[in-house]
């Protein structure tokens, strides 16, 4: 066995050199030696620390001088234990999944966000059992060596863990046979993974049914799109987690934040998401304003990225307003049912929501329009309605 020693994250980026630890000479010997110590990058110590906080990790000894020194310049660092990937190595060297117990884990939801976060764990090496409604969304998964179940009840029958990455609440109440005798036979002894969006409130009360069938219950839902499901990028909110549970979702995100008790990590969600409906609404306009000018796209593009206020998904939206290039990462009627969601949690707290009610309007105008299949971005298309509406 590899030496452990303990060292804590810290908020720079630390990149251990393979060349620098005795025995380590390529990816593959690198992947062994993590595996035979049975640490490093996916074991944490326990320590009662967040995994946004300085949270102590257990590294093998080789690598302690080298991070200590920071002298190295390719490969891992501690935050790819979030990630499945070490993105330039090849599969076999990259740091693992595992399931909760050594058991197989259960998915069920293949959508634009469940199917590639699945593979991720598939490909982390998670065993794992899929459903999907569609069955042709679970025949990647099945290629990367998952499990398809016929049913939910198959899903169930067969992993102690299930995470559920559905549309909204009527489609987890139908899966889990909620309200019938069905419900405490599939979620007794088991755990359940919301990762979807719901009303926190539902989720409170889902909370209380699952644990009053024997079951427990974990609020995860996820910050990002398409793109960053695919990557391994999201950021994973979670409320009454526990460590068995967080490390069966790193593979599929870049980071974890502990929010506390449900619904705690669904407010977080809708919090996050006032911010990034409201923040992709206003560059829709920025281009709307543009172009109703005559002003060059591209440069408005540079303008912006270029600025203070520049960010992954200024960047992204922005190439699809410029290129009207509406496919989907996060859909118009999955962010007017966010809106909504938002709009009415505000309104249960007595808070006011000016901008999300401006919001939901506009994403309601473009669904009603027969565009909510389209990505976000194409709110641009109420906007524009409205324009040609004014000018009448």
């Amino acid at each position: 066995m590899v030496p452990v020693a303990t060292i804590r994250r810290t908020s720079s980026v630390v990149t251990p050199n393979r060349a620098a630890i005795p025995g380590v000479s390529s990816p593959a010997a690198y992947a062994v030696m993590i595996r035979s110590s049975r640490s490093a990058f996916m074991r944490r110590t326990y320590r009662g620390a967040g995994p946004c906080s300085r949270t102590p990790y257990a590294l093998p000894q080789g690598l302690v001088d080298v991070v200590a020194d920071r002298r190295a310049t390719a490969g891992v660092t501690p935050r790819d234990r979030c990630s499945p990937a070490v993105r330039n190595w090849p599969v076999e060297a990259r740091p693992r999944g595992r399931s909760v117990g050594d058991v197989t884990v259960g998915f069920v939801g293949l959508g634009v966000m469940g199917q590639p976060m699945a593979l991720n764990l598939a490909r982390a090496g998670t065993e794992l059992i899929v459903w999907n409604r569609s069955p042709e969304r679970a025949e990647p998964l099945r290629a990367a060596g998952a499990s398809v179940a016929a049913d939910p009840a198959g899903v169930f029958a067969a992993a102690r863990t299930v995470i559920l990455m559905l549309a909204d609440d009527r489609v987890i109440d139908d899966v889990l046979r909620r309200g019938t005798g069905e419900f405490a036979k599939l979620v007794a002894g088991r755990t359940i993974v919301h990762m979807g969006t719901t009303a926190p409130a539902y989720s409170a009360g889902l909370a209380a049914d699952v644990a009053g069938a024997g079951g427990a219950y974990v609020e995860a839902p996820v910050s990002g799109s398409r793109g960053p499901a695919e990557t391994a990028d999201l950021v994973v909110m979670i409320a009454g987690g526990n460590p068995e549970v967080e490390d069966v979702l790193r593979p599929m995100c870049r980071e974890i934040v502990r929010c506390g008790d449900v619904p705690g990590a669904l407010l977080m969600k809708l919090a996050v998401n006032t911010f990034l409906i409201s923040m992709v609404t206003g560059l829709a306009e920025s281009f709307h304003f543009a172009r109703g000018h005559g002003l060059d796209l591209a440069t408005l593009s540079a303008a912006l990225d270029a600025g203070p206020m520049a960010s992954a998904v200024s960047r992204i939206k922005g190439r699809k307003l410029r290129e009207r290039d509406f496919e989907v990462q996060a859909a118009i009627r999955d962010v007017f049912y966010n809106s909504e969601l938002v709009v009415d949690a505000a309104r249960q707290a007595g808070i006011v929501s000016p901008l999300l009610d401006v919001c939901r309007a506009l994403f309601a105008e473009t669904d009603a329009a027969g565009y909510g299949a389209e990505d976000m971005a194409a709110v641009v298309r109420a906007l524009e309605s409205r324009t040609q509406r004014s000018i009448r």
